[in-house]
């Protein structure tokens, strides 16, 4: 054989015993690679995130609504009410304006029936009258207001708010922020209300209180 052919032979070997190294230490490490998190215990483990209804703090107990409520922003942005994960009143559903707004759920099914605002400023007196005398017995009342609630309130509105478990309908006044959830056959005074009185020294907004938001868990009327 000649020289140059047992040179070829020999570089022909030496390279496939270095590929053969090669592939042996990449296997090697990479096997190291996958089983070296098992040796050290670091196993990952799933981040289960808890959703509530309404973005609510905590969950509400089995036989409990959730709702959020928050007020309206100056005269710039309208409140929002949202009802077991649904937004019933919105700026963005257009549905919210000037005074109170006020929305009327079954408080056994938790069926959303009614969405109205009340322009206390123009003089939506009479229509808020009527529409609160004839809230049925077992409706869940969420009010809001947005901008004014209170300017041509009369007494008569404001003892049918109380009826319904208001602890501050007879101080709602003139640009007060306020929250509310009641019920026309509530034995005792609403756990759910927020009042930010109209103060020219503490006011967050230009001539406005800041705005309000109330959340909870309301009770499931049993039928």
């Amino acid at each position: 054989m000649r020289l140059s052919g047992v040179l070829r032979f020999l570089a022909l070997i030496f390279a496939l015993i270095t590929t053969w190294i090669f592939i042996r230490s990449y296997i090697s490490l990479n096997m190291k690679t996958i089983r070296l998190p098992r040796w050290l215990g670091l196993v990952t483990k799933e981040i289960s995130v808890v959703r509530t209804k309404c973005g609510l703090t905590k969950p509400c107990p089995e036989e409990f609504f959730a709702f959020k409520i928050s007020s309206g922003a100056a005269n710039v942005v309208g409140p929002t009410m949202c009802f077991e994960n649904q937004v019933i009143m919105s700026p963005v559903k257009n549905n919210v304006g000037r005074g109170l707004n006020i929305a009327l759920v079954n408080g056994t099914s938790g069926m959303v029936l009614t969405q109205k605002c009340f322009d206390m400023y123009s003089g939506d007196v009479k229509l808020l009258v009527k529409f609160l005398k004839e809230i049925p017995v077992g409706m869940l009342v969420l009010v809001a207001s947005y901008d004014d609630p209170g300017t041509k309130m009369n007494n008569e509105i404001r003892k049918l708010l109380s009826d319904l478990g208001s602890s501050y309908a007879n101080q709602l006044g003139f640009r007060d922020s306020w929250v509310f959830v009641g019920s026309k056959d509530l034995k005792n005074k609403s756990p759910f209300e927020q009042l930010l009185k109209n103060s020219p020294g503490k006011n967050k907004y230009d001539g406005w209180p800041e705005l309000l938001e109330l959340e909870g868990c309301v009770p499931r009327k049993i039928p």
